[in-house]
């Protein structure tokens, strides 16, 4: 089951997901109030943590009656899948989590990136001109150059965002969720490359560390959305994630 980050939609797999249909029964989804989800179905309560989104995933599972599922989440969604495994360790046998970050706001020795006055920045940015920052943050994101295809992809889809992108924002940028990072009892694989705007890779060892059973690999592909950028190095670190995973198919 695949997982998209903020801003994006579930289309943000296209270049990876069909890699597994041979040998996987894949899934993807909108989280609530993005892409094609269902009208109405973001709740300002439910949605005003990462849980409510990780409850989503698990109803899904629930739903389709998932077992041994891996669940794989791009940046925020790699946070939700680790919420959905801590609190339903039997239905998920695996979870890959693409430049994730469990706390966005530095705390007494720990980096994460952003104290409390850019985070606020951040928001108040996104609430003034989100299509703004879009077009500014885009080519940072894929780590590419100012008006490259790679980059005009990105803004497209992030441009598509609902309004409610600026309130999940608020979600996760002063949540904390490294105590929740010592619940995933299963095998997780962490990728993580350099030059990302959000998420340092001091970040991503922290959450390898956090994890019971972790295992950070470092990407060449630079900026926040190596799925985009270098779908390949993601495919195969996946790949080779889960065959060494006895078991799981």
């Amino acid at each position: 089951m695949f997982i998209h980050g903020y801003g994006a939609n579930q289309s943000v797999w296209a270049q990876v997901a069909p890699a597994f249909e041979r040998d996987h029964r894949v899934i993807l989804l909108d989280n609530a109030g993005a892409g094609e989800s269902a009208p109405g179905s973001w709740d300002p309560e439910r949605h005003g943590s990462l849980w409510g989104y990780a409850q989503d995933v698990n109803a899904v599972a629930a739903e389709l009656n998932l077992r041994k599922t891996i669940l794989v989440g791009h940046s925020v969604g790699g946070m939700v899948g680790a919420l959905a495994a801590a609190s339903q360790p039997d239905r998920y046998a695996r979870l890959v989590m693409v430049a994730p970050s469990a706390r966005f706001l530095n705390d007494e020795g720990y980096v994460g990136g952003f104290d409390r006055a850019q985070i606020e920045q951040l928001v108040v940015a996104l609430d003034r001109d989100y299509a703004g920052w879009v077009r500014a943050m885009a080519p940072r994101l894929v780590g590419a150059t100012e008006g490259s295809g790679l980059a005009q992809t990105l803004e497209r889809m992030l441009s598509e965002a609902t309004p409610l992108a600026q309130s999940m924002a608020r979600s996760f940028l002063f949540a904390d969720h490294r105590a929740q990072l010592e619940q995933v009892r299963v095998p997780t694989l962490v990728m993580q490359g350099p030059d990302d705007p959000f998420v340092p890779l001091s970040v991503a060892r922290d959450v390898e560390r956090r994890l019971p059973d972790g295992h950070l690999v470092q990407l060449g592909a630079a900026g926040h959305f190596p799925i985009l950028s270098a779908p390949g190095e993601v495919i195969a670190a996946v790949r080779s994630f889960l065959e060494r995973a006895e078991g799981v198919s």
